[in-house]
């Protein structure tokens, strides 16, 4: 009994950084107050021996909860190469006219990542897609998740100096330890039919194997206009395990600096 209240008295003590942790980590929170509970009734029936604490450590090590301020945390975002630091909690949710809110909190979960499905957001320029893109990647990277951010054009220059160097499939398997990948600004500027086929690598590849998200100014349907003959089956791949998030608005930049003229 003495080993049950031993660690009921340590997993007590860790109290405060699980709820400190509550928006961004609410399934380990559940089942960090899930296992006290087991504790405290394993102590006081006297069942808390020391195979079951042995069990508790393993399982406590498997659900281990990453700090925001542990210095891991901090590399992956580094890592990251995001533009900015975004958070989700920061997103102006008032301001898109058109904006499913239920399925930004449903994907603030990450449970698309484990299910290794998609994301895309579409909608016009200054709308948020941005910082909803990269603010969901802030947040996998606080939960553990390799992360990488870069915008289409960035994407098709780092394809492409691999297949110059011969060494596409290579890169392609490389980006497998990322199990989260962002795409930023589809759609700005037309492809060539070569960097088009690019893009269609890289989404076949990760297809069902990795997750992508995805910021967009047009609708899927009018992807032909951005990569061509490539982009039925691009379309096709990206969709098929793909929460679409269309957000509609005037511009969030324009509508700040027309604010302050009028000031």
């Amino acid at each position: 009994m003495t080993l049950g209240y031993s660690l009921f008295a340590t997993r007590w003590l860790q109290a405060p950084l699980y709820f400190g942790l509550v928006a961004a980590q609410g399934v380990y929170v559940y089942k960090f107050f899930r296992e006290l509970w087991t504790l405290i009734v394993r102590s006081v029936t006297g069942q808390a021996n020391e195979t079951y604490v042995h069990e508790s450590h393993t399982a406590q090590d498997a659900l281990d909860v990453h700090d925001p301020s542990e210095p891991g945390v901090e590399a992956r975002i580094r890592d990251a190469r995001f533009p900015a630091r975004k958070l989700l909690e920061e997103f102006d949710e008032e301001y898109p006219r058109v904006l499913d809110r239920e399925a930004v909190a449903r994907l603030g979960g990450l449970d698309f990542v484990t299910a290794r499905r998609n994301v895309v957001f579409v909608g016009p320029p200054g709308t948020g897609k941005t910082h909803l893109a990269v603010g969901l990647g802030v947040r996998a990277c606080q939960s553990g998740h390799q992360v990488l951010f870069a915008t289409a054009a960035q994407w098709a220059a780092r394809l492409a100096g691999a297949r110059s160097a011969g060494r596409l499939s290579e890169e392609l398997a490389d980006l497998d330890a990322r199990p989260l990948l962002i795409v930023d600004e589809v759609g700005y500027t037309p492809l060539d039919p070569d960097t088009a086929h690019l893009f269609f690598q890289l989404v076949a590849h990760r297809y069902e194997r990795s997750s992508l998200i995805v910021t967009t100014d047009r609708p899927l349907s009018r992807w032909e206009e951005v990569f061509g003959g490539a982009a039925p089956a691009m379309v096709d791949r990206l969709a098929h395990h793909a929460e679409i998030v269309r957000l509609e608005g005037d511009s969030y930049r324009t509508r700040r600096v027309t604010a302050s003229w009028t000031e």
